[in-house]
């Protein structure tokens, strides 16, 4: 087989071996009028891994607007944070809630 002949057969099976992105999901944080806003910037600190500043942020963004952006993920990562999350709050009787859309 020629040099050019294996060239193209390298870059075929490259190609063909490549693999997609999967799709990508942003975990929205809800307001309520129970969950206190420390234990929110907790959540994101712990859960989201957000520095202090950016947890603070995000926090006041879903006090005022309603919801905030916690992070963007594969779907699978983005459902174990938002089971996480609901976890977290439930045990300490708070009715945060999470939820999923596709980014």
């Amino acid at each position: 087989m020629s040099t050019q002949g294996q060239r193209q057969d390298a870059t075929q099976t490259a190609r063909q071996t490549a693999v997609a992105r999967p799709p990508l999901y942003r975990v929205l944080i809800h307001n309520d009028d129970y969950t206190p806003m420390a234990f929110v910037v907790g959540i994101l600190r712990e859960v989201f891994h957000h520095e202090d500043v950016d947890a603070v942020r995000i926090m006041l963004a879903v006090h005022k607007r309603g919801v905030g952006v916690a992070g963007v993920y594969p779907f699978q990562i983005a459902e174990t944070k938002v089971n996480q999350v609901h976890r977290a709050a439930r045990s300490e009787g708070h009715p945060l809630t999470c939820s999923l859309e596709e980014a």
